[in-house]
């Protein structure tokens, strides 16, 4: 069922809870005006329809944001200040290719921010309507996207250097094709891309890109958005310190305060390790929580270096339950243990036995049970990000801000999720502390302890 939609005053629909709800029309923003479908029963499952991010929103001059995420769905009996916990069931790509690549503005073709306030220059000059133009495609190429009104090209943003890759549909690997495929690729993009008929996007391989030919990349299927909606109206794309922190005092209808930015919820994470097996633990910010998700990357690196990976459809199964008064700024990610970093991973038996005899030995009482989890931070930079990690989990767990700088350097570490400011802040803690905040449970299941 699609579910039905939540009040615009931002509390729960009154309709019966669903176990099962299937999430397949869009939004370019999120936050409490919203339309929500729902509710979703706990212990119940959301499959999310996606359509890429990136490219395809970023050329479309209309859209508000960066990408196109899927309608939140109310969540029953959570309130804010409650935490949801995701459990990330399967990821399966709808798409056979993708194009993907570096960035550039185009200068005149926005206000402050290319992918919230794209205007028509031609159109601005005429003394007509400009500023997010409905547009549609001409052709192929750079200039394929073209003002509705008067014809120009008016694409917001232009790829300095990129690819159109083609997937293999019965292996996990991508390649990247020459100019002549990347023309017949462009020709049926919606289809080739599956791109539904209820999203605005234009497609991202009508850019008919093939700066790297031949290149072959592993699949790794992971969920670049995936949470909350905050508690004020922004792009989706900005829903995270870093890029949520252009919207202060922007020039555009979109701007925020330094304050606001508070209310995110950082649902955009951009970290392949949010992938099939990983548990999400996020912020409800408001009543119903108002889970979502979007722009599902065949294969993403590390601090996404190009700024864009290769965006994909995706079918995308979550289990939904709840922690309630589990007051949380940002995310909980648990990881698989094969993606956590090494000195984070739980222990085994023969290491805790040897653990406890060298502590026998020397007169020293050993530390009650420990389990890994990741906090997560934002902000305009890796610096600051890393800042908001480390603060986070010391409010979260009650310790000191130098004991979770100690216990991370010994027994976890911090990775970059995505440039300019997203990381992952890994250690191990002792599950009486995870325990009196709610989330021991949950940690156990994941790394198969018993209670």
């Amino acid at each position: 069922m699609s579910g039905l939609p939540c009040p615009d005053n931002g509390t729960d629909p009154v309709s019966s809870p669903s176990t099962r709800i299937v999430v397949e029309r869009y939004t370019d923003i999120v936050g409490p005006s919203i339309e929500r479908l729902g509710p979703v029963a706990l212990g119940g499952q959301i499959e999310f329809r996606t359509v890429p991010g990136c490219w395809g929103p970023m050329i479309t001059p209309e859209l508000r944001s960066g990408h196109e995420v899927t309608l939140p769905v109310a969540v029953d009996g959570v309130v804010a200040g409650d935490a949801v916990v995701l459990t990330v069931v399967s990821i399966r790509s709808l798409s056979l290719a993708a194009t993907s690549g570096t960035d550039s503005a185009w200068e005149g073709r926005y206000v402050d921010d290319p992918t919230v306030a794209a205007i028509c220059p031609s159109c601005k000059a005429r003394g007509m309507p400009h500023l997010r133009p409905k547009s549609r495609l001409e052709g192929i190429g750079d200039d394929a996207v073209r003002c509705l009104a008067c014809g120009s090209s008016v694409a917001p943003v232009r790829m300095r250097h990129g690819y159109t890759m083609l997937f293999d549909d019965r292996y996990p690997v991508g390649i990247t094709v020459d100019a002549v495929r990347a023309a017949e690729l462009a020709k049926n993009g919606r289809e080739v891309m599956g791109i539904s008929q209820h999203a605005l996007q234009h497609p991202s391989v009508s850019l008919a890109r093939s700066d790297l030919v031949g290149m072959m990349a592993r699949c790794r299927l992971s969920v670049g958005n995936l949470g909350c909606i905050p508690a004020i109206d922004m792009p989706s794309s900005h829903n995270c310190g870093d890029f949520g922190a252009s919207l202060v005092n922007a020039a555009h209808d979109y701007r925020i305060t330094a304050d606001q930015l508070l209310l995110r919820t950082d649902a955009h994470m951009d970290i392949a390790a949010v992938r099939e097996g990983s548990v999400l633990v996020v912020p409800a910010k408001v009543d119903g929580g108002g889970i979502y998700a979007g722009d599902v990357h065949a294969m993403i690196g590390a601090g996404e270096i190009a700024g864009h990976a290769t965006d994909i459809a995706a079918e995308v199964v979550v289990n939904v339950e709840s922690i309630p008064g589990l007051f949380l700024e940002g995310p909980i990610l648990i990881p698989r243990v094969e993606d956590l970093p090494y000195l984070a991973r739980p222990f085994s038996r023969d290491e805790i036995e040897h653990g406890a005899a060298l502590a026998g030995r020397n007169q020293t009482p050993l530390e009650p049970s420990v389990l890994p989890i990741q906090v997560l931070g934002s902000g305009p930079w890796l610096n600051e990000a890393v800042d908001n990690a480390i603060c986070r989990a010391a409010r979260l767990l009650d310790l000191e801000h130098d004991e979770i700088l100690n216990r991370a350097t010994v027994t976890g570490g911090v990775e970059i999720g995505r440039l300019p400011g997203f990381v992952q802040l890994s250690l191990q803690v002792p599950v009486d502390h995870l325990d009196s905040v709610g989330l021991g449970r949950v940690v156990r299941q994941s790394y198969g302890q018993s209670d």
